[in-house]
């Protein structure tokens, strides 16, 4: 869940790694540090805090011009966030210095054995015990040391690794921990994501699991941590430095709200054939058949994605009728899983690169299942090792708190469980009618961000409250979760969100006068039940803010305040109830003083279970 940025090449490293670090810090931001050649020495530098307070310290200090070093921000797992604990790590011979994501399960273990043997260590953090590890092992080959080194542990690593005996070279290595080599002109740039990498080349080679490379300005080699040679395909980064530029927003978050018409857009793109009436996904035509004849369906995601999940059973149990539940995937590889013939496993990550969705994905596959991914990075992890997927074509997401990936995340699953309804059972004329309303939808999400300026008097009205509901019925019960979860993540307001009708069997008692209620209240199935739920609301004096349907002149006579989206088919409702609590949220953390893109605790790419 940290950022690692690495150069060699021809070029100044001290900027070009600060730069990448700014572009990673999402990932991480509780303390950062940058190693850099000194003819023959490692100059390394850490500070506590964020990427500017490195730079401070950087600024304050002679820094010796370097064409090779490497970087890294932090969320820390093992020791508090202090300057001792900040990457990069050296060994106890201070000859090898390393920056590292992921955890290493028995650094107890080596710890000990390395202590034994007489080795010393001044930090809390499992990096240092892998970084005096590899200088144990160091006999003039770096090489060749972490090799030896990463044979010896247990967990999940993307690493860096310097030597101040190998002045020209950097040695890379992953496992379960995402790592991009960036391929330039006689230089190489890696990172832990494609945005660092970007600005320099948009030739790329993904490293996968248990592989490693070295690096040098003219030469790469990559290998298996077994010293296999491994022959690598560049790829093309798909997205430009001006989609993660923050263009004219406060803050990434409020952009990427604004985005959503677009990224829709682009994810409906050439998925909608109009002149045959029918949903066109190549990522998953090779197992159509297969996917057509499932008798069970088994979603899995963290999160947001969960959340997208749950919408996801709604809509393959309604349009697809395929039996359908949705497991965290934290839970899913640890209880034992039951898969039958006929099981599908779609597995849900914004990044691709979720640790535990990738552990439950692993599983599922192991169990026999046919396994479908929905990521919108390309060429993640998660991406590779499905058997087969969709591509979320949002566009990259730089927030910590995710908005357009969660309603592209739904349209995919909109689209998939429209392609298996129409093979199975559904009319061409109904399959129609979804066609011209998810057509609709993205000037529909342009009418709702029209009212954000009147979200933010609301939000900052009741942005003191500690405590809120959100409350929903059918496909808006996953709503009210996600609404929950943004007003949580980037406000630190606590809040929940439940069923409607489940207010009544417990969460009713936490109601006081003027505690906000956030209904999504529109026009359904369920909705003379949601309005009986607000009056039990209103009845102890709590405050009621309601997402309801334009026309709708009954609601404003029982709630506070009201928000409205256009009407639309049901089940694609949640793509534009889920607008106004994005906003809610937003507006509630920027009147609190709060961090919105960089939310206490938080990172945006988990990749440690």
């Amino acid at each position: 869940m940290c950022g690692i940025v690495a150069y060699v090449g021809n070029k100044d490293a001290r900027s070009l790694l600060i730069e990448g670090l700014k572009r990673l810090e999402y990932r991480g931001y509780d303390s950062a540090g940058v190693c850099l050649m000194d003819h023959g020495k490692l100059f390394i530098r850490r500070a506590a805090g964020r990427i500017s307070v490195l730079e401070s310290v950087l600024d304050e200090q002679t820094v010796p011009a370097s064409q090779i070093g490497m970087a890294h921000t932090r969320w820390a797992t093992h020791g508090e966030p202090t300057e001792c604990n900040a990457h990069p790590h050296m060994d106890d011979k201070s000859k090898i210095a390393i920056v590292h994501n992921g955890i290493i399960e028995n650094f107890s273990a080596i710890k000990q054995f390395l202590s034994d043997l007489g080795h010393t260590f001044k930090s809390q953090t499992d990096t240092e015990v892998l970084a005096v590890l590899i200088g144990h092992f160091y006999e003039g080959n770096l090489s060749k040391a972490v090799q030896t080194a990463l044979h010896e542990v247990r967990g999940t690593y993307g690493l860096a690794a310097m030597s101040c005996d190998e002045p020209d070279t950097l040695v890379v290595a992953r496992r379960g921990s995402p790592l991009i080599i960036g391929v330039g002109s006689d230089e190489y740039v890696v990172a832990s994501d494609a945005a660092a990498i970007v600005e320099h080349t948009t030739q790329v080679i993904y490293l996968n699991d248990n592989e490693m490379a070295v690096l040098r300005p003219n030469h790469f080699r990559t290998t298996t941590i077994d010293d296999t040679p491994v022959t690598k395909k560049v790829s093309e980064v798909e997205f430009s430095l001006q989609q993660i530029e923050l263009g004219g927003y406060e803050h990434f978050m409020l952009k990427e709200i604004f985005e959503q018409p677009d990224a829709i857009e682009d994810c409906l793109r050439g998925r909608l054939d109009r002149r045959e009436g029918r949903v066109v996904l190549g990522g998953i035509s090779q197992y159509s058949r297969d996917i057509v004849r499932a008798r069970r369906l088994i979603i899995t995601g963290c999160g947001t994605a969960w959340h997208a999940g749950l919408v996801g059973e709604f809509l393959f149990e309604e349009l697809a009728k395929i039996p359908t539940e949705v497991e965290y995937a934290s839970e899913f590889r640890y209880r034992n899983p039951i898969i039958e013939d006929g099981t599908i496993v779609l597995a849900i990550s914004q990044s691709g690169e979720t640790a535990d969705t990738l552990a439950a994905l692993r599983e599922a596959k192991d169990r026999g299942a046919l396994s479908l991914g929905i990521v919108n990075v390309v060429g993640s992890t998660i991406a590779r090792e499905t058997d087969a997927g969709v591509y979320l074509h949002v566009g990259p997401e730089i927030g910590v708190a995710s908005t357009k990936a969660f309603t592209g995340q739904i349209v995919v699953e909109i689209l998939l469980a429209l392609s298996i309804a129409r093979r199975k059972y559904m009319s061409q004329a109904v399959l129609q009618e979804f066609l011209d309303a998810l057509e609709k939808i993205p000037d529909q999400i342009r009418q709702v961000l029209e009212q954000s300026d009147a979200i933010r008097e609301v939000a900052i009205e009741h942005a003191k409250r500690d405590n809120w509901l959100f409350l929903g019925r059918g496909f808006n019960f996953p709503v009210a979760l996600e609404g929950a979860l943004k007003l949580k993540e980037i406000s630190y307001i606590h809040a929940e969100g439940l069923p409607a009708a489940e207010m009544k069997h417990g969460p009713i008692a936490l109601i006081n006068p003027g505690m906000p209620a956030v209904f999504i209240a529109t026009r359904g199935s369920q909705y003379e039940k949601l309005l009986g739920n607000i009056q039990e609301v209103k009845a102890r004096r709590g405050t009621i803010l309601a997402v309801a349907s334009e026309g709708d002149d009954y609601i404003s006579q029982v709630a506070d305040h009201v928000f409205t989206v256009p009407n639309t088919i049901e089940p694609l409702q949640p793509l534009l109830t889920v607008i106004p609590l994005q906003l809610l949220a937003y507006h509630a953390a920027v009147a609190r003083g709060c961090n919105v893109d960089k939310p206490r605790n938080l990172a945006k790419s988990v990749t440690v279970e």
